[in-house]
């Protein structure tokens, strides 16, 4: 089992690939946010700072579809077929977000 759920303590447990697939997104995204400061530090355009915050916008929404796509693979799964019907109400949730 992938995921845990249990009196509101939820967890998920990750291999060490995914988390490691994660946090080399999350540091390039990190690095990006960095690049964007120095920019306005040494007062560079509008433009290139909107368009390095743009790909960063594109960078995190990547993440969070690399994580929503394996909470339905195995948290969402695992829930429906323990019964936990509840879990449809969270997932229509994050999709109200993304919007």
């Amino acid at each position: 089992m992938d995921c845990c759920c249990k009196n509101e303590n939820k967890i998920k447990i990750r291999t060490d690939e995914e988390k490691k697939q994660i946090i080399s997104r999350m540091n390039k995204i990190c690095g990006q946010m960095n690049g964007i400061k120095e920019m306005v530090l040494n007062d560079r355009y509008c433009d290139d700072i909107l368009i390095q915050l743009s790909a960063v916008d594109k960078s995190i929404k990547s993440l969070a579809n690399l994580i929503l796509d394996k909470h339905m693979h195995s948290c969402l799964i695992e829930n429906i077929n323990s019964g936990n019907y509840e879990v449809i109400d969270e997932i229509v949730d994050l999709f109200k977000r993304f919007q």
